[in-house]
């Protein structure tokens, strides 16, 4: 997903929303055993500025499925996750950067994606993993 920024100050919509589908590669999932579930559903919101900056909101909802990290068992969790982003045209600390013409999104969403991911999934809460016991 790009956003035009040259267009949107030709147009003089300064502010704005979007949504879409994304598909994010299988190395988007970090949990071992684990998948991300269809698309990731993403919702923002654009805001250009004077300085040629455009901060971006990005909220991502989807679902992440496999075995439990520590049993297993068959497990899903629902993600939501918002991040905000402020995209300049020259390079500077941690921000993203943009050409003056049009911002990829991809990058953001691949990052926010990564971020977002618990470091274990569980199939409930206080799984205490494989019972080893010889009952």
């Amino acid at each position: 997903m790009e956003i035009n920024v040259k267009k949107l100050l030709a147009l003089k919509k300064y502010e704005g929303s979007f949504e879409f589908d994304y598909e994010p590669s299988a190395d988007c999932c970090l949990i071992p055993l684990c998948r991300i579930d269809g698309p990731v559903k993403v919702a923002g919101k654009y805001v250009l500025y004077d300085d040629d900056s455009v901060g971006v909101t990005l909220t991502l909802n989807y679902s992440l499925s496999g075995q439990c990290s520590y049993c297993l068992e068959e497990a899903k969790k629902d993600i939501s996750y918002t991040t905000e982003i402020l995209y300049l045209t020259e390079e500077e600390d941690d921000n993203y950067i943009y050409d003056g013409v049009k911002i990829d999104l991809d990058p953001a969403v691949n990052d926010a994606i990564l971020i977002s991911q618990p470091n274990v999934l569980l199939c409930r809460e206080g799984c205490k993993g494989i019972d080893v016991s010889n009952k």
